[in-house]
Order: structure tokens, then sequence, then C-alpha cells
């Protein structure tokens, strides 16, 4: 085997971008308009994953009040499964806050807003409510594109950028 073929074998092994070149001028939200650090921005994985947990952790304690200050008897109690209240709430608080404000309150918190991408000025309703109901599937959350942004951003046409 010649040079040359060994450096066409090793380039085939490595995959078709291992021939292309390579363009530093790219940056996740390019493609959109956004600028690339700073506010406007798309957010990253680790931001985005926070304010996900922070919203979890508020609305497992509304859930939990929702079943201590909902009447439950002892009985009631053990046939309600702990996490269908904090499900439900997380849905609703995040669907709602998401119209109304543009963030849900764990995204408020480390500075993020969810934005409508190429549509109207505004996430309505619907949107946000398919939008939650794809992150409760967590898959999708997980399959992202060039930009970073998950299949629920990408079916509903938004984004989540830093305020």
């Amino acid at each position: 085997m010649s040079g040359a073929d060994g450096f066409r074998l090793g380039s085939w092994l490595s995959g078709p971008e291992s021939q292309r070149p390579v363009d530093d001028s790219t940056y996740p939200g390019k493609a959109l308009g956004l600028p690339e650090t700073g506010p406007g921005s798309l957010a990253r994985f680790g931001r985005r994953f926070a304010a996900l947990l922070v919203d979890w952790l508020i609305c497992y304690g509304l859930g939990t009040l929702s079943v201590v200050f909902g009447g439950l008897s002892e009985y009631e109690y053990q046939y309600v499964w702990h996490g269908t209240p904090a499900v439900i709430a997380w849905v609703v608080v995040g669907t709602v806050s998401v119209r109304l404000f543009t963030f849900t309150p764990g995204q408020f918190a480390l500075g993020l807003r969810v934005v409508s991408v190429g549509r109207s000025q505004y996430v309505g309703l619907g949107r946000a409510f398919v939008r939650m109901l794809l992150v409760l599937l967590a898959v999708p959350a997980l399959l992202t594109d060039a930009d970073g942004r998950g299949l629920q951003d990408r079916l509903t046409h938004t984004a989540v950028l830093r305020r």
C-alpha cells in the first residue's frame, strides 16, 4: 500500500468531515443571526440543564404542597405517585410562564429566555405546551443540532437565549 492509499484510507476511516476545510468563523447561533457571546446568544447546555433542575425543585415542592394540603387521607395518599403532582405543576408552570414572561422560574434565575425563531413575536400557549411535553420526554432535549438547539426547540421554532 502506497502512502497515497494510506492517506485515502485514513481519511475515509476518519469520516467525511476529515477532508472538509475547518471553518473557524462558525459558532452556535450564527445561522440564526445571533451573537456569539453575551446577551442574545444561544444558551449552552449546562446553563439550560441547571435551569431545568431549578424548575424541577420548585415544582416538586409545589407538588408536595398540593398533596399535603390537598386533603388526602393517608389511605388515598399511598395511591398518589409522588412525582405526578410535580410533573403536572412543571408542565403548567413552564407552559404559562414561557407564554407570559418568555422564561420559566429556573430560566429567569439563570438569565435565560425562550424566543420564537422566524415566526411571531412571542411563543404561543400551544407551542409552549408542546415544547414542555417534548422536554418532559428527555430524549428530544438530548438530540441537538449544530447550534445546540434541542429537538423540542426545532419542532416548535424556538430557541433558548441568554438575557
